[in-house]
């Protein structure tokens, strides 16, 4: 499996555009996307589990759910469509003047928003917008890069990727772009992802790949600990790669599924590392515990607490705020067991043996938390199963962010 350039277009099948419509009031910030597959693709997705959602997210639930294969996906950022009376309407609308423009059906359509929440989206600029984003449709990688900046809010640089592995002799691409900088904690199933592939897979067997790759990518990202009403993540598959249809969990399958987690993976830790106001990115590898769900519970715990992220903002090797995390996660282990190291591009830090402080250079712990890379490692000794969590530091810049988002 190679990376490969291209972005969403990479895969064979489909083209992508993104334009500035109006919904924003920078003009200079693209904020509609767009993505079309020229085969009924088959389709997958994963969505938030806040009780309050979207009402994009509820449109392509059931779109997806009871159609199975897609033909576009449409995404306005700068407005979350949510909390809205009117929302429904205006997300069918969109998906009703989408279809028209492309001779397809509304139910082959995805859609989904990102922005403020609670403000009545503004449908004109989308109906107005359609037309032009439908003319630069494009499968080149500058139309990549357009929707991927389009579905920005405030991130602050665009998140796309796309591979290229090998199928039953066959090449097969898969790639993605992303959304997410604040209000990250997925717990899937304001981040967004749409993923295309070029991979011939069922609509069944697709939705197994991208909920197992999930659970272990995007489900293990904390930023702030706030789960977005709008998260969503979708798939679309062209089957235009020649390979033999996957229908069953088999040799070809788990090769896609590598795949699929590549792809997840990857995003999840732009995401994290482009936390609002971050500067690091954090990594928190628990090792050697006695099941896998407790430790995935360890990791995001460590990940999700502010004091930790705050020690890691200032450089500052408080070890004792992980031992902390770890106690309060609602997880049973023996403290007196515990080791925690940090590791970074200067070398390996050793700051608790047995749950108990151990001697470390100040100087060192300072240059090795200074990098914009940091993993926590925590050895709980009592098992064999790890887990991975992503996230980031906690800064000035993110108060300052979130305090006047809206306005």
């Amino acid at each position: 499996m190679i990376e490969i350039k291209g972005g969403i277009t990479a895969p064979k099948g489909f083209k992508a555009s993104g334009i500035y419509c109006g919904i924003r009031k920078n003009p200079n910030k693209k904020d509609l996307a767009l993505i079309l597959c020229e085969t009924m693709a088959a389709a997958a997705g994963v969505y938030t589990t806040n009780k309050v959602y979207g009402a994009p997210v509820g449109v392509t639930r059931k779109h997806i759910s009871e159609n199975g294969y897609m033909r576009a996906a449409i995404c306005n950022s700068g407005n979350a469509n949510t909390c809205n009376t009117d929302g429904y309407d205006k997300a069918n609308a969109t998906c009703q003047a989408l279809a028209k423009a492309l001779d397809i059906t509304p139910d082959e359509v995805i859609v989904a928003s990102t922005g403020v929440i609670g403000q009545p989206l503004p449908l004109e600029p989308i109906i107005n917008g359609i037309p032009k984003l439908v003319a630069q449709l494009s499968d080149s990688v500058d139309a990549s890069n357009d929707a991927a900046n389009a579905i920005m809010t405030t991130d602050t640089v665009k998140k796309e990727v796309a591979y290229s592995l090998e199928i039953g002799g066959k090449e097969v691409r898969i790639a993605g772009i992303a959304k997410g900088s604040g209000m990250i904690e997925p717990n899937m199933a304001t981040m967004l992802c749409f993923i295309t592939t070029d991979a011939c897979i069922t609509p069944a067997m697709l939705q197994k790949a991208l909920s197992s790759a999930t659970v272990d990518t995007f489900n293990m990202v904390s930023v702030d600990g706030d789960t977005s009403t709008n998260d969503t993540v979708t798939v679309m598959a062209s089957g235009l790669a020649g390979n033999e249809l996957i229908s069953s969990e088999n040799e070809d399958y788990k090769v896609f599924l590598e795949g699929m987690m590549a792809l997840c993976q990857t995003m999840a830790k732009k995401i994290a590392k482009d936390g609002e106001g971050a500067t690091k990115l954090l990594e928190c590898q628990v090792i050697n515990f006695n099941e896998i769900k407790g430790a995935k519970k360890l990791a995001k715990s460590v990940i999700r607490s502010s004091l930790v992220k705050a020690a890691m903002f200032g450089a500052d090797a408080n070890w004792g705020r992980i031992l902390c995390a770890l106690g309060y996660s609602g997880v049973d282990f023996d403290p007196d067991l515990v080791d925690v190291w940090f590791v970074g591009k200067a070398g390996r830090l050793d700051v608790c043996k047995n749950g108990r402080g151990v001697e470390f250079d100040e100087d060192f712990a300072k240059k090795l938390l200074s990098e914009n890379e940091i993993t926590v490692f925590c050895d709980m000794k009592c098992g064999d199963n790890n887990a991975t969590a992503w996230g980031c530091d906690l800064t000035y810049e993110y108060v300052k962010i979130n305090g006047d988002y809206r306005t």
